[in-house]
């Protein structure tokens, strides 16, 4: 199937070259925007399976866009393409609801094998980021946790939804989560979908916390540095 992307940036020129990459690549280029509030506008009406997202824009930032978006349709995979490398903007990216971090100075083969991989859930990250968003998660899990209301039960997870948590606290992409439980793909995103919504989170960043506080990580050896 053509995955459908979208583009969003503030400077034309850039922004309908990386749709042009796109095309060519394959991709179904379903619409393009140059500011925040277009862009949320548009993504609602469009719904691409990947939006392609710079931080750096007019009226909304990045990040608002990929709040809204995402709490608009779950489904969608974002992949911010910023030239800002500063932590804090990574980090507020993937705590936002994206899935991946790209550097604007990326080949044009880098960005697109990106985005296929964003398509299919993989969290996409420029070489040196995963690292930082990883210590990220484990400095979340050193936090109190939020206290529960009295009396609500908690949540139950099947066998198999928590062997796949435990892999994703551990760093592993879901295709490599895929691999070790010789399952689909498809099967390990409809795991995290459901256990997101039994656990009642949003985003593989509140996914992550929750398993390093249940201690699902502890056995580190199967964590990866360079490729989340």
């Amino acid at each position: 199937m053509t995955v459908s992307v979208m583009v969003v940036d503030d400077h034309p020129m850039w922004r309908d070259a990386v749709a042009r990459d796109l095309a060519e690549a394959g991709f179904e280029v379903v619409a393009t925007a140059g500011d925040g509030p277009e862009a949320i506008r548009r993504a609602r009406a469009a719904r691409p399976q990947v939006l392609v997202l710079d931080l750096n824009l007019p009226g909304a930032s990045g990040v608002r866009v990929c709040k809204e978006v995402v709490a608009g349709d779950p489904a969608v995979r974002v992949l911010v393409l910023s030239a800002s490398g500063e932590h804090t903007d990574v980090l507020e990216a993937v705590k936002s609801g994206a899935t991946g971090y790209l550097l604007k100075s990326a080949a044009r083969a880098e960005l697109v094998e990106a985005v296929r991989r964003t398509a299919v859930g993989d969290p996409v990250f420029t070489p040196g980021l995963a690292g930082l968003v990883l210590g990220e998660y484990r400095r979340l899990a050193t936090e109190p946790p939020p206290a529960a209301d009295e009396g609500t039960a908690a949540p139950r997870l099947t066998e198999r939804e928590t062997e796949v948590l435990r892999l994703v606290a551990k760093g592993l992409s879901y295709k490599q989560i895929a691999h070790r439980l010789v399952i689909s793909h498809r099967t390990v995103q409809n795991h995290v979908q459901n256990t997101l919504g039994k656990l009642q989170l949003h985003n593989r960043v509140e996914l992550v916390r929750y398993a390093i506080e249940a201690g699902l990580d502890e056995d580190g050896q199967d964590r990866t540095d360079g490729d989340m």
